[in-house]
């Protein structure tokens, strides 16, 4: 984005006439800088992450600048600006301060055929540098007229739009391959991270959980392949192995890959299983945490899994053969994942390992989901509750004190507390 391009003698802004906008490669290539200030400084950073060869002229300079020459990082003299310090310099950047300066760089440079950057007149400079964001490979760079500050804001409102995937990322040229293992969240799309929505705007495949956030998917180019591998209670259609093979064989293929699961991909979401897979295929992975259920669930409906003088730790576990290892403590709250068929059983387990039969229990279903209901009772009675009113997965099951401060605790008769349609029950 370019705002005096166009101009001409006489417009708003003193540019007189249109500029060219470059990129310039500038590793290993000498760039001097003039000043030591905060703003020099800026300039600096920015020509090092491009591995420029950076020489700094200037009688003092910031800490920050002190650290970087002490370090080997650049070449910094001591002194005021001379002839002769524009020698074998690709580009130079004037942040002294001084105009008188300034001008005097500016001259020599245009002298000596070297592009020069004028901080504070732009107006009077051979070169601009825009405010710059980077979203993975896609650079944006703009300049509003020398504006800095309209420039950086402009900047900041067109990387917020990138990294949520409103605006289009995808490459539509051959690429490297590479597989992101997306947390989607207990299952609201607005829980979804902002790294998860810019890692869907680029892919071209996504395999898809049953549990993930499927409403981002209406927001995917027509021609992104969706690939459903949703697993539900005894119904497994498409085997593990299968799944790791799909995400092997499109990256393989230049693909960018999103796997988009519930919950986050390291907690019980086999997401460690298919990242080694991926690695020892060597295939690029990245993983993206998601809000796991097992935390973000509960709260919805008004639980917190540790709370000062209730609980000072919690456990998380599929199953109820794994109960008999956690602390008989009351203080210790305990959640089950997947675990609505099997609910007596492991309520049976915790009584005959030393819980009181009183022991709050509470059963979230379709947590932050339109269905969204809680039941609640105790280890002696939630399991004919949940079977009364027909709880069913996808639930997740808190055991505990902690219990005892969800609004629907203590609700009368059925002990079933329904969420308003859309408002999770933690904000009643």
């Amino acid at each position: 984005m370019s705002g005096p391009t166009g101009r001409s003698a006489g417009q708003p802004g003193g540019f007189d006439h249109p500029d060219y906008p470059l990129t310039l490669r500038v590793a290993g290539r000498r760039v001097l800088v003039v000043g030591g200030g905060p703003v020099a400084e800026r300039r600096v950073r920015g020509l090092l992450d491009a591995e420029a060869d950076v020489h700094v002229v200037a009688p003092e300079v910031t800490p920050g600048l002190g650290a970087l020459a002490a370090a080997g990082r650049l070449t910094w003299r001591d002194r005021v600006y001379r002839d002769g310090d524009l020698a074998d310099a690709w580009l130079v950047h004037t942040a002294t301060g001084s105009r008188t300066v300034d001008e005097r760089v500016a001259a020599d440079a245009e002298v000596a055929q070297v592009w020069c950057v004028r901080t504070g007149d732009p107006a009077a400079s051979a070169a601009w540098v825009p405010a710059v964001t980077r979203v993975d490979d896609v650079l944006v760079a703009v300049n509003a007229g020398g504006d800095p500050r309209r420039a950086m804001r402009l900047r900041d409102a067109v990387t917020t739009l990138l990294r949520s995937g409103r605006l289009p990322l995808r490459r539509h040229r051959p690429g490297p391959g590479s597989v992101a293992l997306v947390g989607g969240g207990p299952g609201d799309p607005g829980l979804l991270t902002v790294r998860g929505r810019t890692l869907l705007a680029e892919a071209d495949v996504v395999v898809v959980d049953r549990l993930a956030p499927r409403a981002v998917l209406a927001e995917l180019d027509p021609d992104v392949l969706v690939v459903d591998v949703g697993k539900s209670p005894g119904h497994h259609p498409v085997p593990q192995d299968d799944i790791n093979a799909l995400l092997v064989e499109h990256a393989r293929a230049g693909r960018r890959v999103v796997r988009l699961k519930g919950g986050d991909p390291y907690v019980f979401g086999r997401g460690s299983e298919e990242a080694s897979v991926l690695r020892e295929a060597g295939i690029p992975v990245e993983v993206v945490p998601g809000v796991t259920s097992a935390v973000s669930v509960p709260a919805a409906a008004g639980i917190p899994v540790t709370h000062r003088g209730l609980s000072r730790g919690f456990s998380v576990l599929t199953s109820h053969d794994e109960l008999h290892t956690l602390p008989p403590t009351e203080q210790h709250t305990i959640v089950l994942l997947m675990g609505v068929s099997r609910l007596a059983e492991s309520c049976d387990a915790l009584v005959a390992g030393g819980r009181s039969p009183h022991t709050p229990v509470a059963v979230v279903e379709d947590g932050y989901g339109p269905g969204q209901r809680v039941t609640t009772g105790t280890l002696a009675t939630i399991a004919a509750r949940a079977t009364e009113v027909g709880v069913r997965s996808p639930a997740v099951t808190v055991i505990g004190d902690v219990v005892r401060l969800s609004p629907a605790w203590g609700v009368p008769a059925t002990g079933v507390t329904p969420a308003r349609p859309g408002v999770p029950l933690a904000s009643w």
